[in-house]
């Protein structure tokens, strides 16, 4: 037997071995893919999305959109094969990315997703302070409550949008009064909250978390608004990067005609209290998602504006939105005019 043959002998065996590996042991990265779009502007389930009371509505037809994006999960070891990551990455409306780049600094699924209560917490009430804003109305923002931790001291006690206006019977100006007076407390700690309009005392005792003292809540800036103004969305959905599209249903809802005249819009972007739009991740995604759902035109954030100009034929118009208001303006120019001059992110 050759020499040759011996080594052809090893190393065949060798090479089944690795391509079984390649193809059988989990990989650490994550996939995008276009998730599903849902008209803000309508209902979920037999729930008005938007919901007021306290003030008219205006109900009318056409479509705004909010988008999103469906990320793999995977710990960090991953739980991808090869074949699957080759194939999500040859579809065009698909990506694959690193682990670490979707998942940073090792979150686990559980501080992603509470930071996703969170955020969608805190962008709603923003949106609706921006569209507010937009009408007219002064609005400022106030430390309220943003997540209950199940099983925590202040379940069942706090709820998710109490403003806290009082902490030992001292008026509350800034969080860190909160926490030094839940860290130092020996007993219960005494909150004056508002909740829906009324006014009222709620007690929660601290309890010991790796020696430090907590009653399980996250703080966050809210709103005391004029009337009432909700965002019935699933909660599973997550995250702020619905902000600019719940302000401009919220906006269209308040005030009467039609922002959109009828026609299908979709959009992303993060909405911050001066009304100016931030970045989101997956913008490719969203834009297949709201391709395929029948959107017309798509609200792009400034930042994610290099992104959305590569696509060779996004199939619909890319509009740049870097406030609420100049995306209120494009919207009603476009409507009027599908023609019309409107901000680009090929000019950006």
């Amino acid at each position: 037997m050759t020499q040759r043959t011996v080594a052809a002998l090893v190393a065949v065996p060798l090479l089944l071995a690795l391509l079984v590996l390649a193809l059988l042991v989990p990989l650490p990265y994550a996939t995008y893919e276009p998730g599903l779009t849902v008209d803000v502007l309508g209902k979920s389930g037999d729930q008005e999305i938007i919901s007021v009371e306290g003030h008219p509505v205006y109900r009318d037809d056409g479509n705004l959109r909010m988008t999103t994006v469906f990320v793999s999960v995977a710990g960090p070891q991953g739980d991808k094969r090869l074949p699957e990551l080759i194939q999500t990455w040859l579809d065009d409306d698909d990506a694959v990315y690193p682990y670490d780049v979707v998942h940073p600094d090792g979150q686990t699924r559980e501080q992603d997703e509470r930071e996703g209560a969170v955020d969608m917490v805190t962008s709603q009430d923003t949106a609706t302070a921006v569209a507010l804003t937009e009408m007219g109305e002064t609005v400022e923002p106030e430390i309220g409550v943003s997540y209950v931790e199940e099983g925590a001291p202040a379940d069942g006690r706090l709820e998710v949008r109490d403003l806290l206006l009082k902490v030992d019977g001292v008026r509350i100006t800034d969080s860190k009064q909160i926490t030094d007076a839940v860290q130092g407390a020996d007993g219960p700690v005494t909150f004056d909250v508002l909740r829906a309009g009324k006014e009222k005392k709620v007690k929660v005792t601290p309890t010991d978390v790796d020696g430090t003292r907590q009653i399980g809540i996250s703080l966050g800036p809210l709103y005391r608004f004029p009337f009432d103004v909700s965002v019935n969305i699933d909660p599973a959905i997550g995250g702020p990067s619905a902000g600019l599209m719940f302000s401009l249903a919220i906006y269209d809802t308040l005030t009467p005609g039609s922002l959109t005249d009828g026609h299908d819009i979709a959009g992303t972007g993060t909405i911050s209290a001066d009304g100016s739009v931030g970045p989101i991740g997956g913008i490719e995604q969203k834009i297949a998602g709201a391709r395929g759902d029948g959107a017309e035109l798509f609200l792009v954030p400034p930042d994610n504006c290099d992104e959305a100009a590569r696509l060779d034929d996004p199939g619909l118009r890319l509009v740049r939105a870097d406030t609420m208001h100049d995306a209120r303006l494009a919207i009603e120019a476009w409507a009027a005019d599908p023609d019309a001059d409107l901000p680009s992110c090929e000019a950006s």
